[in-house]
């Protein structure tokens, strides 16, 4: 089967939609960087890579690549699966030649086969830089070339070392950033790209800068052999590693043994012991810095804080463009987006609460501030749904999705949902992580309490089996043990709660 002769059942075979990782790996597949595969890897293949190294006919490939989708997107007797962008409109179709169990349970299914092409991949910042290999290839021809792939946006001492080494092997310079996934520090991948742009131009003329969508492999060991494997088909002769971040030993915590670069035409070269000088200002090989003078880099933890607090990046550190682009996209606490939740049994007084904080908030006026009620939600946004444990997970879903929203634009959202399992709560947390903050305030007030309160008789129908389902009587309540605020209002007065929320919201740096 080939992309321009495509069969009449295309509209017939079943379709599965792609996530962020799934839509880079395809990608990867069918733009040539994970040339020579040309599909998802069968069990033997997988054996053959896993204890040698190489695929099973002695190819030399370091990693698994892999296609798992849920057992119910795929009949048994399919033959083909139609692969799709999040908007629907496929961008390639699996000829399905094997397929195994994803997990014990059954509920997933792990497919082999090779992939056609309908489309290139349209959608997505930087869309345009993301180049064939073929067409770097050509443009970098036959010289040397130094590559650097990278999670995290590079700083004077990633920058020294390139400079260094691409003038020892007088080598052209490739920047990787890899976009499919978070990203260190900055955690959009829209930011690391301008990050390492504004890194690009303090280096020599030539450098070339390629985002590529390579998802992370799960070790620091197979995220530089995927990283490895990428530069070579971009067409690096040398392979600068990122630091301890992908830092291989010769056998992995794995068992998996070490993988000889040079098979994919590659050199890879480990970053040396650099420090800066405060006394020359620059950055060099530790050994030839007085002892006792030099300065090491900060942890990202440490950049954070700085950035979180709106302090200014030190030069020696980072170049100008470089912390320009890091407060873009990690502004200061004050003026980041933060989502306040609030979760607790029925009657535990979360609404007040959060009307209250929204109250409170409203009379500083200086914030933006949204209120997501547990009550309003269910009338609005998720009017239809059950309480069954599905629907449940759906609603705080569609909380979290909108209130992500708030945070992406600098506002206070609070949201105050029974939200009763830590799994759904915790996928709030990682929503609205990738934009703003997220705070939860765990309203801890005992059932009796609640149940003594019953302002609208739910307890009363769940006790007497007319409603099913109910939270705390019929249904569990999972109570959070990675609260920041707890809250018993049957011990504190509406005042005292809402004084509490602020103080965390101020101590963060949230509010001035």
């Amino acid at each position: 089967m080939t992309a321009d002769r495509l069969p009449a059942e295309l509209a017939d075979w079943p379709a599965w939609t792609l996530d962020e990782e799934q839509l880079g790996q395809l990608e990867l597949l069918t733009s040539g960087a994970f040339g020579p595969l040309t599909g998802y890897l069968a069990a033997a293949d997988l054996s053959a890579v896993a204890a040698r190294g190489e695929l099973a006919d002695g190819t030399p490939w370091p990693i698994p690549v892999t296609l798992t989708v849920p057992a119910r997107a795929v009949g048994s007797e399919a033959g083909h699966l139609v692969l799709q962008d999040p908007e629907g409109s496929p961008l390639a179709v699996i000829e399905i030649t094997e397929r195994a169990p994803g997990d014990t349970e059954g509920a997933t299914i792990r497919l082999a086969g090779p992939v056609t092409a309908l489309r290139a991949p349209e959608h997505g910042p930087f869309r345009a830089l993301r180049r064939p290999p073929a067409d770097v290839r050509a443009e970098l021809g036959s010289a040397p070339v130094l590559a650097f792939a990278t999670r995290r946006p590079l700083g004077q001492r990633q920058l020294g070392q390139i400079r260094h080494l691409a003038d020892q092997l007088r080598a052209r310079i490739l920047l990787l950033p890899l976009v499919a996934g978070p990203a260190d520090l900055v955690l959009r991948p829209e930011a690391l790209v301008r990050a390492v742009s504004a890194a690009a131009r303090q280096l020599p003329n030539g450098t070339l800068m390629v985002p590529v969508p390579l998802p992370p492999q799960g070790s620091a060991a197979d995220d530089l052999r995927a990283g490895a494997v990428v530069a070579a088909a971009y067409g690096a002769t040398h392979l600068l590693t990122d630091g301890e971040r992908t830092n291989v030993e010769p056998r992995d915590r794995s068992g998996k043994s070490d993988f000889d670069f040079r098979k994919l035409g590659l050199e890879v070269l480990a970053e040396g012991e650099w420090a800066y000088d405060p006394l020359a200002e620059v950055w060099r090989p530790l050994g030839l810095i007085e002892p006792g003078l030099e300065r090491g880099e900060l942890s990202d933890g440490e950049l954070g804080e700085l950035l979180d607090a709106g302090e200014p990046l030190p030069a020696w550190l980072m170049p100008a463009g470089v912390a320009a682009e890091l407060r873009r996209a990690r502004p200061p606490r004050s003026a980041r987006g933060v989502v306040v939740f609030c979760t607790g049994l029925s009657g535990s007084g979360k609404s007040t609460l959060a009307r209250d904080l929204r109250d409170a908030l409203l009379e500083r006026g200086d914030r933006t501030v949204s209120l997501l009620d547990g009550d309003q939600v269910r009338q609005l946004l998720s009017a239809g749904l059950t309480f069954s444990r599905e629907d449940r997970d759906l609603n705080i879903a569609r909380i979290g999705y909108v209130a992500a929203e708030v945070a992406r634009h600098g506002g206070i959202a609070i949201c105050a949902p029974i939200a009763p399992y830590a799994a759904a709560r915790e996928g709030v947390r990682r929503t609205v992580s990738e934009v703003g903050d997220f705070v939860l305030v765990h309203v801890s007030t005992p059932l009796e309490v609640c149940e003594a309160r019953d302002r609208k008789g739910l307890y009363a129908k769940a006790r007497a089996g007319v409603i099913g389902s109910f939270t705390g009587i019929s249904d569990p309540y999972e109570e959070p043990d990675d609260a920041d605020v707890v809250i018993d209002t049957s011990q504190v007065s509406r005042h005292e709660a809402v004084a509490a929320v602020l103080r965390q919201l101020s101590r963060g740096g949230w509010l001035t």
